[in-house]
């Protein structure tokens, strides 16, 4: 049996956990991360014309929103933050705590379930919102981390060896 790393727990707590949205791991052992990469998707019914991040305008139908949440080796990675939804460390010998993935997983679908209905009202015809984008509160995740770190102990999973 193969042993349990961050990348397969992850990958077994987000099918467990996540089943309505677009949700994948991109793992980049070069730069020692995992990035949690979400999206929604939402009909454009008045083909409103929308920027992206990048300045780039589009009127399509069918809109695409894509965040990330990265997991970084604090000595190693490299990146730049204010692209990612959140950023959280992890050790290079430990890795995680099972508790802060399981945390995570289990407030990702909140956030994904709350953009999701931001989303639409930012589309609605009625809408006086300018920009949309997920939000991730520091204090709903930090009682979702209590809670499990009581409920999984203080148990780490090592970061994928390949």
């Amino acid at each position: 049996m193969a042993k349990e790393t961050m990348l397969t727990y992850l990958d077994q707590l987000i099918d467990q956990k996540i089943t309505d949205y677009d949700v994948a791991l991109d793992f980049d052992s070069r730069n020692h991360t995992i990035e949690i990469v979400v999206r929604l998707f939402a009909e454009n019914k008045q083909h409103l014309a929308l920027d992206d991040v990048e300045g780039n305008q589009s009127a399509e139908e069918m809109i695409e929103y894509e965040d990330g949440i990265l997991l970084y080796n604090a000595q190693k990675s490299q990146f730049e933050e204010e692209y990612y939804l959140k950023t959280l460390p992890f050790t290079s010998k430990k890795g995680m705590q099972k508790a802060e993935l399981a945390a995570l997983v289990d407030y990702l679908q909140e956030i994904l379930d709350q953009g999701q209905a931001d989303l639409l009202d930012f589309l609605a015809e009625d809408s006086t919102q300018e920009v949309f984008a997920l939000r991730f509160d520091e204090e709903i995740y930090a009682k979702k981390l209590a809670a499990y770190q009581e409920k999984l102990g203080q148990d780490y999973v090592s970061y994928p060896s390949y």
